[in-house]
């Protein structure tokens, strides 16, 4: 695939119009951030939430 035929937006730029479900002060970390750590995570082979 010719990358000049890509869509020129991040990855992460993709996913940030997701809504964030959780209680707004019990939050930690942004919703983004967690996107972001997972996509990484599986990208390294993780299989599961545990290590």
């Amino acid at each position: 695939m010719n990358p000049s035929n890509l869509p020129s937006r991040s990855l992460l730029t993709h996913f940030e119009t997701l809504e964030d479900p959780r209680t707004s002060y019990l939050v930690e970390h942004t919703l983004l951030d967690i996107v972001a750590l997972t996509i990484c995570a599986i990208i390294c082979g993780a299989e599961t939430w545990e290590g």
